[in-house]
């Protein structure tokens, strides 16, 4: 199995793990005297042995990432570079849409408002880190399809 195909079961996983603790949930309490559309205690080993395979997945996902290396970065690095570049490509994007807020006046003696940081500043950088970010994820799926999880 490559980390591309545990990662999307690892997905399903995660789905199936909300579906069946929901089923559960919308049967544990009925009216007396009622039955429930499906025996909630028939769901709940179902359940755990869902959320087992999941921490047995993850576990695995979690090896092959730290031990594959691309280019001197282990996929973990590279990852967290990701989700960082996500936070200040997210902050940048806030940036330029506060600076690009006009302020109405009515009157000319009114207090006027304007941007401390050029618009064109905050895009040139956005565009840069969106760069980088497109680069990166290309780079961690083909690592994800080319790479062959660790099943220890």
């Amino acid at each position: 199995m490559t980390l591309a195909e545990a990662l999307m079961e690892r997905a399903e996983l995660k789905a199936k793990i909300s579906a069946i603790s929901e089923r559960i949930d919308d049967n544990i309490l009925v009216q007396e005297q009622e039955a429930p559309g499906e025996d909630p205690k028939e769901l709940l080993p179902e359940l755990s042995s869902t959320i087992q395979r999941l921490r047995v997945l993850i576990s695995q996902i979690n090896k092959t990432n730290c031990r594959t290396v691309i280019e001197k970065e282990s996929l973990t690095d590279m990852i967290a570079r990701r989700d960082c570049l996500l936070l200040e490509i997210k902050a940048y994007k806030d940036f330029t849409d506060t600076s690009r807020q006009s302020t109405d006046r009515a009157r000319g003696s009114e207090i006027k408002i304007r941007p401390c940081i050029e618009v064109k500043e905050l895009q040139k950088k956005l565009d840069s880190l969106s760069k980088e970010l497109r680069e990166l994820e290309v780079k961690i799926q083909k690592a994800n399809w080319n790479t062959d999880l660790i099943e220890e």
